[in-house]
């Protein structure tokens, strides 16, 4: 929805005629369930107002949540009225909306809010079905991950620190002053035992016990940084969403530490999998089915 709610924001709202009343012809049938023309024309307008579609790209898609809906109902899987709604509302808040505002919205540039949402129920549908008969066929090797863990983990990722974090708070001051007041502290910073003590010569100034953190728990130009430091270092100052902030090392050891490296590996390459399995049950379910089109 990303670009719906450029879209709303720029006010780059298009008019498009709702679909006319009448006779609607066969688009495509799925193991003889039909979609019509109106039904494709309803979602071109839903795909223009969110970037761009075809009525080629309407239909596959159509095909395809037909699919989605026709296997969770194999598999005993049921989507209610009130998932739906929930999924609706989520999107709305996604563009700061009311979702009565998101209907109004929709309807000022001829999409029903019953297009979206026959759309959201086949993806809660399809992720029931991927949680019941995808999920199981994945599998990711562990002495893949140990190994592409234990490649990725270089001399700067190879420390377990103990930090303190050292923040000049911002809230309703300028971030070039703080940063400037920051660097005195920064300056005259003698270790982590006289933090705080240094902090109460400086206007709000806060010290905070990070605790025991791996370097591969940190962002990568943090622990960069934190690797050229020794004990009783501390780091330059950063504008954060908080204020302007620094790290103290209080503490440093060597520590080949792959345990968060490997989560991270594990959740990307689980989901790639996934991902490519999910797809290869749908392209299954697709050659199986009869479709006309």
């Amino acid at each position: 929805m990303n670009r719906f709610l450029a879209a709303a924001l720029l006010g780059t709202m298009l008019s498009f005629g709702a679909v006319a009343p009448g006779f609607a012809a066969t688009a495509a049938t799925v193991n003889g369930v039909a979609i019509d023309d109106r039904d494709v024309a309803a979602r071109v307008q839903l795909m223009k107002l969110e970037g761009g579609g075809s009525n080629s790209k309407a239909l596959d898609a159509l095909i395809t949540e037909q699919l989605q809906l026709q296997e969770a109902t194999r598999l005993g899987i049921d989507v209610t009225d009130q998932q739906v709604d929930d999924a609706f509302q989520q999107v709305a808040r996604n563009v700061k909306l009311s979702t009565s505002k998101l209907t109004e919205l929709l309807r000022a540039n001829g999409v029903s809010d019953a297009t979206m949402k026959s759309r959201l129920k086949a993806a809660l549908a399809w992720q029931k079905v991927a949680e019941v008969a995808i999920r199981q066929r994945v599998q990711v090797s562990d002495l893949q991950l140990d190994q592409a863990a234990q490649a990725s983990l270089t001399q700067d990722m190879s420390f377990d620190y103990v930090l303190k974090e050292v923040l000049f708070i911002t809230a309703g001051k300028n971030a070039s002053g703080r940063t400037s007041e920051a660097n005195k502290y920064r300056a005259a910073f003698q270790g982590c035992d006289s933090a705080v003590d240094l902090s109460l010569k400086f206007t709000d100034a806060a010290v905070r016990d990070v605790g025991r953190r791996h370097a591969t728990q940190l962002p990568e130009a943090q622990a960069k940084e934190l690797a050229a430091l020794n004990v009783g270092g501390i780091t330059k100052p950063r504008v954060t969403e908080s204020g302007v902030s620094m790290y103290a090392v209080c503490s440093k050891t060597q520590a080949r530490d792959t345990t968060f490296v490997k989560n991270k590996l594990r959740n990307e390459q689980g989901q790639e999998a996934f991902k490519a399995e999910a797809d290869k049950y749908l392209a299954e379910l697709r050659q199986k089915a009869r479709i006309s089109r």
